[in-house]
């Protein structure tokens, strides 16, 4: 029994004392902040109930490699082409890009932030808020007096010079940011791993689909076959009406077989012509654009394909990873909830030059500073930070309940494939031998026909056998050959742990990338 853990992101060194001004600060909170974490861990079975005994094996090829495994050249080149045209594929791609940028913004409270405010001003002050109000005692001043006392108003100019730059930075002494930064990330890592998802997924509709066509053009082989078996029947019954050894009825029954055969054909039609369709779309191409010649299930391989052990599949499956990226995630929002309920200590400050007169804004008696630390305590704001530290709780819950279903999953999906193989593997035998049983009866029909020995009731039921047989092969055929998508699907197409490796370092590689001169 193999538990899983969580793999977490280290957490920066924390500063002597920490524990204790903790303490203080959850005293101050007056909330209880214990979290007691939902157990995330499931035991993998020791091996797959279908497959007896249990053996390690290497990973499944990746789709490239896999698909070649059938034997196709046509069915290789569409699965290359829906790895580097696909739509859905490009959407997750994309969809990294948001992840990263995400990350970029939500690690930025790690940095200080630094502005430059410059300023070139000039001011006029009207006189009428300048001039010294100058009033009467008497109520009967000369016109004169006023008019020298209107020379004396004047407006005010002034400059103003300033180059200041500003920075402020919070320290992280909970580690809220760091929290925040580390959920990022791991949600950067999920969206590729979510990517890997799409493109598995994508290859298993593309072959599937390919199948489809296959077995429609089989099928569509067969009716027009069983057509012409059900017309030289029909025209060997209208030769003995004609010499009366045969009655109407007998015809008509024979020429209601036919109509019967001639009407499967339009099925079978639409569902080729429209399975191409959806074909071209999964390709990123037009339906009109797509060019696909396809062939006969009949001459493909079947690729034998080893499951190994389900503790191996637990690495192997990127949904898997991707719900333990997230499970990770809501881990780090949780403690960023649980910090905010702490002191946030910011430092504050700018340095810069400021003068009314251009000429002296560089002089040393122009510099300006100044240097502040603000610490702010959250003492009552109507539950919120408590209503966010119990929402993220639960959605870390939530995602711990995910998080085992889609390992529980994922051992159901290869048991369920492997039954597949196998019971589908029994039944295109078994229908073989029931289509090659009405094949021989038909012949013995056809002969009794030739002899006028044979009632027509018979000669329909044996017709209608072998036409429902012979197509019944081609459906459990394709079912058969799903079965294998469906393994390849369930044993995470070819990823694993190597691949998980490289995806974790290319987020950090973006992470960590040159991020350009601009802010």
């Amino acid at each position: 029994m193999v538990p899983l853990p969580l793999r977490r992101r280290p957490r920066p060194p924390l500063l002597l004392g920490r524990a204790a001004a903790l303490a203080a600060a959850t005293a101050l909170s007056g909330c209880v902040l214990d979290w007691e974490k939902p157990d995330a861990t499931v035991e993998a079975p020791p091996a797959f109930k279908a497959i007896r005994p249990a053996r390690s094996a290497p990973p499944i090829r990746a789709a490239r490699e896999w698909s070649q495994a059938f034997g196709s050249p046509e069915l290789s080149g569409l699965v290359a082409r829906a790895l580097e045209q696909n739509l859905d594929i490009a959407a997750a791609v994309a969809r990294i890009q948001q992840a990263d940028a995400q990350a970029r913004v939500n690690s930025s409270p790690l940095w200080p932030v630094m502005t430059m405010n410059d300023i070139a001003r000039r001011t006029q002050t009207p006189a009428t808020i300048t001039s010294a109000t100058s009033t009467s005692a008497s109520t009967d001043a000369t016109t004169t007096t006023g008019a020298a006392s209107s020379a004396n108003v004047r407006t005010r100019r002034a400059n103003f010079f300033q180059t200041q730059l500003n920075a402020s930075y919070e320290i992280d002494f909970w580690g809220k940011n760091q929290d925040a930064s580390n959920a990022a990330r791991l949600l950067a890592n999920a969206s590729r791993f979510d990517r890997d998802v799409v493109e598995i997924s994508t290859i298993a509709s593309v072959v599937n689909g390919y199948f489809q066509v296959l077995t429609a053009e089989d099928r569509l082989r067969i009716a027009k076959n069983n057509i012409k078996i059900a017309e030289t029947v029909l025209r060997a019954i209208k030769a003995r009406l004609d010499v009366g050894t045969a009655t109407a009825l007998d015809f008509s029954q024979q020429d209601s077989v036919v109509a019967q055969q001639r009407a499967s054909v339009p099925p079978l039609e639409q569902t080729l012509r429209q399975t191409k369709n959806t074909l071209a779309v999964l390709l990123g191409v037009a339906p009109e654009s797509a060019i696909i010649k396809g062939g006969s299930l009949t001459r493909l391989r079947f690729p034998k394909v080893s499951p190994g052990l389900p503790s191996e599949l637990l690495l192997r499956r990127p949904d898997v990873a991707e719900a333990e990226a997230k499970l990770e995630s809501s881990e780090f929002s949780v403690l960023q909830a649980r910090a905010a309920f702490f002191p946030s200590i910011q430092i504050t400050g700018y340095y810069g030059v400021q003068s009314v007169a251009l000429r002296t804004l560089f002089r040393p008696e122009a510099i300006a500073w100044q240097i502040a630390g603000n610490l702010t305590q959250p003492l009552f704001d109507g539950y919120n930070l408590q209503g966010q530290y119990l929402l993220q709780q639960g959605k870390f819950a939530e995602l711990a309940q995910n998080y085992k279903k889609q390992i529980l999953t994922a051992f159901s999906d290869v048991e369920n494939a492997l039954i597949a193989i196998q019971e589908t593997s029994r039944q295109l035998k078994l229908q073989g031998e029931a289509a090659a049983a009405a094949r021989r009866a038909y012949e013995v029909a056809e002969a009794r026909l030739r002899e006028g020995t044979i009632d027509i009731i018979t000669l329909s039921t044996t017709e209608t056998t072998l036409f429902q047989t012979e197509d019944a092969v081609a459906v459990v055929r394709l079912a058969y050959f799903q079965a294998a998508t469906s393994l390849y699907q369930a044993l995470g197409g070819g990823w694993s742990g190597t691949t998980r490796a490289l995806e974790i370092a290319a987020e950090d590689s973006a992470y960590e990338s040159e991020k350009g001169p601009w802010p």
